[in-house]
């Protein structure tokens, strides 16, 4: 149950023959991103358990779930453009039912991520369900 963002870049990335390119892909991916407002990056949207800074704000307008983010390092900041396009304009209550270890693998991020990232990937995806299930 893919978002067509999301599916998107699971084709370019299909497209991209070796992980210096995917990595450089992933990276673009946050450089896209706009950037998330200041005063947003306070300690209630913090997402604990990464290695580095992470901010995830989160909105719920109509039943739709969106939201920005922020990281201090520019692969975590691609991985937050990754999950934008996996969870954005999703309905809120289906949010948890995004099995986005699943998705996520079709990209093949864990095999190529350090440890340290992939505990915090799990941890902003943990964070997104949190949230969205709250509200939902």
């Amino acid at each position: 149950m893919a978002t067509q963002a999301f599916e998107d870049i699971v084709e370019d990335f299909e497209f991209l023959d070796d992980w210096e390119d995917r990595y450089r892909y992933v990276i673009e991916k946050g450089k896209e991103m706009e950037p998330l407002d200041p005063a947003l990056r306070v300690p209630a949207t913090k997402v604990e358990g990464c290695a580095s800074q992470v901010w995830l704000h989160p909105t719920i307008e109509a039943g739709t779930f969106r939201f920005d983010g922020a990281s201090d390092a520019m692969i975590v900041s691609g991985l937050i453009a990754v999950l934008r396009a996996l969870y954005n304009g999703v309905p809120v209550d289906e949010v948890p039912k995004v099995d986005a270890p699943a998705e996520l693998s079709r990209l093949d991020l864990h095999e190529h991520l350090s440890a340290q990232r992939s505990n915090g990937l799990s941890a902003m995806v943990e964070r997104i369900r949190s949230v969205a299930a709250q509200a939902a």
